[in-house]
């Protein structure tokens, strides 16, 4: 593994394949380093979800990626918003 070999921050994805026990043996791999080998370990297949993690990692020494953040989670929420009005029109009572 890649952070037995660096200091640098390591973000693991575990990838389900063709050849893996539905992912099981990728995301282990990450998950049982040993002490002092960190990994950020990301949900199965989470490639989006990592990409957000290294840049908020960056964005903490980057206010222009933080602001690039800000605005992804604001996309983010307003489509979340715009979802649930489209429930309610259809008759989805959340209440």
């Amino acid at each position: 593994m890649v952070a037995a070999f660096t200091t640098l921050p390591v973000i693991g994805v575990p990838i389900k394949s063709s050849a893996s026990i539905h992912g099981l043996d990728s995301i282990l791999s990450m998950l049982q380093m040993p002490a002092g080998v960190p990994v950020a370990t990301i949900a199965l297949d989470g490639a989006t979800n990592a990409a957000v993690l290294a840049t908020q990692m960056l964005a903490l020494s980057n206010a222009r990626l933080h602001d690039v953040l800000e605005k992804y989670r604001t996309s983010l929420k307003d489509k979340v918003m715009r979802t649930i009005e489209e429930l309610r029109k259809g008759g989805f009572n959340d209440e």
